[in-house]
Order: C-alpha cells, then structure tokens, then sequence
C-alpha cells in the first residue's frame, strides 16, 4: 500500500524523498512497479472507497472502529487496524475527536446541593420540577454554549440561553427566561449538575430569591440529570448534526427556530403518549 501511495501521489524526482519518509527502498518500489498492481492493492482500493463511503454517510463522525462495524454490516469481513491503517493513509479521521469540548467543571470548593430530585424524573403538576444542563454546539467562528431549563412534568424547553462564554451568567439568564414566561410558585425544585457555573453564589441567591429549593446529581453519577442529557442528544441528531454553522448567530438562528417551533410545539414526545410539550401540559390541565 505504500508502494501504491507513492505511484498515485508521486512524480519520478519526488520517489527518493517518499520512500525516505515512508522507510522503504527505492528498489523495492520499483520491483513493484515493474511487477504491476496486485490483487492485495486492487481489494485495498476497493476497500479505501467503501470506507471514504461509509465516512461521508456517517457526515465524518466515524472512526475505525465504526467504520468496521458498518462494513461487517455490509458484508465486507476486515479487521480494524487494516481500516484504521487505510484511513490513515488516505487522509480519513472522525472530526469529533477534534470537537469534544467540556461543559462544567465540577472540581471546585463551592457548596454542593444534596440530590434531592433522585433520579424521580417525573412531577405531578407544572412548575414544580425543573433540571438544566449546559451542553455546546461547534460553529465556524468557535464555540456556541446553551444552557437550557427544562420542565420535567411535559418536557419542555422552559427557558434558554446562548453564549460564547460558559459562565454563571448562561445559566442565570436561562432561569430568568423560564421564570418571565412561566411564572412559576415558591417551593419548586430545581436539578442541575454540580458545575461552577450552577454551585456559584449568584446563581444560589437566584433561586433563593424566587423560593426555589436547589437539588445537584451525586459525584460522577451522569444519569442524576439524564433527562435534559436526553434533550441535547435529540437536538444534536435531529438538528445540529446535519449543520455547517458558519456563524454563532447563525447557530443561534436555528437552534431557536427548533425549540420553539418545533421541540415544544410539534415534536410528538413517546413518553408523553406521542404529544408534544405544549398540546400535553394542555390536555393534562384541562382534564
């Protein structure tokens, strides 16, 4: 295969630097060029344009291991390392392992709220239990964080914030959109993580203020919040995923567009008997 790199990639003063790097012999590469592609370079070949393939179809996200899997699915019996190795060569690597970017940081001196939500991811009436959560979509000009407060009881976006900064002030902005639109009583609960941004003071005076009761997930426990991890998940692959964002405002734009238009008003939830967030809370008020 490296023989073949060279004879595709290279003109005849470029062979001495390209078997140097590639720690092969000159002569080697032209006994192979004199013997004539093979059968194992014909099967690589055939094999390179499934994967480039496969890569594509996945929109670049998958790695070798992926891919492998997909080709067994298709047929195609090969092991990892060959594909990993032909995607090196021909220039192939999952772009998420170039995006994975951390939300929270929970290794602070801040206090803690107990975890009083559970994992009882279920309430009784509006308002009365919300959980947040920030997570991060990658655009052209950089990061775009939102942070998004989510109302247990139908499952809607109550509240939202985007930024470019992941700060207290994200989730702080996200509690007040939900509060102006919700008007919610004293005593409700309200679920995050145990990041900065939700241990910080300010946020705590927040909540204090409106006579909300503050729950935080366990240590290293990330099903405490599945729930609004649940809710990121769909926006990235019903939405983010299919993206080119070229600008944060752009972003902004559509993940808009998406949870108001279409997440709380449209999409049919399974665990809401197949209604939406707004038709639910609706139904279950009137009845």
């Amino acid at each position: 295969m490296k023989y073949s790199f060279i004879d595709n990639h290279c003109s005849v003063y470029r062979v001495e630097k390209m078997c140097h790097v590639l720690q092969i012999s000159r002569s080697g590469y032209y006994a192979w060029k004199k013997r004539g592609n093979n059968g194992r370079f014909e099967e690589n070949e055939r094999l390179a344009t499934s994967i480039r393939q496969i890569y594509e179809k996945s929109r670049r996200l998958y790695g070798s291991p992926r891919i492998t899997a997909e080709l067994h699915a298709w047929g195609i019996r090969c092991g990892k390392n060959r594909v990993a190795r032909l995607m090196r060569i021909n220039g192939i690597a999952a772009k998420t392992k170039r995006r994975f970017k951390v939300t929270t940081d929970s290794r602070h001196r801040l206090p803690v709220a107990p975890n009083l939500l559970d994992q009882r991811f279920y309430a009784a009436a509006p308002n009365s239990v919300w959980a947040s959560d920030i997570t991060y979509i990658w655009t052209q000009e950089g990061w775009l964080y939102l942070a998004a407060v989510l109302d247990i009881f139908n499952r809607q976006i109550v509240g939202w914030a985007m930024d470019r900064h992941i700060t207290r002030g994200l989730v702080i902005d996200a509690v007040q959109m939900a509060v102006r639109q919700r008007e919610p009583a004293s005593g409700l609960l309200f679920h995050s993580d145990r990041g900065s941004q939700y241990a910080s003071y300010d946020f705590a005076r927040l909540l204090e203020g409106h006579g909300f009761i503050q729950s935080m997930s366990s240590t290293g426990n990330c099903y405490d919040n599945a729930i609004v991890e649940t809710f990121f998940h769909t926006l990235k692959t019903e939405l983010v995923y299919f993206e080119k964002y070229r600008t944060r405002a752009e972003a902004r734009r559509s993940i808009f567009e998406y949870i108001e238009v279409f997440y709380n008003r449209i999409r049919r939830h399974s665990a809401l008997g197949y209604q939406s967030p707004v038709n639910y809370e609706k139904t279950a008020v009137a009845a």
